[in-house]
């Protein structure tokens, strides 16, 4: 079965598909890559710590912005903390 990623809108097999976590956004396996290694620069760059929930709730939110392509908006105002 056929899917369209949302964020590059590219045409891709589920069967590509290699992180079933990556179906929460359907998204090919290129932005998942893309994802994963965003995520892991996030975490870094804001010292976050995934044993706490806001910690994730944050990621969480970066994550949606990334697929949903209002990560600029995230990064002109973060949250204050």
């Amino acid at each position: 079965m056929s899917k369209t990623c949302i964020k590059c809108n590219r045409t891709f097999e589920e069967s590509e598909v290699e992180d079933p976590t990556s179906q929460k956004y359907p998204s090919c396996p290129d932005c998942w890559k893309e994802w994963t290694t965003y995520a892991v620069m996030v975490m870094n760059e804001m010292r976050l710590d995934m044993s706490l929930p806001e910690h994730r709730k944050a990621l969480r939110k970066y994550e949606k912005g990334f697929f949903e392509k209002t990560l600029g908006e995230l990064e002109k105002k973060p949250e204050n903390k």
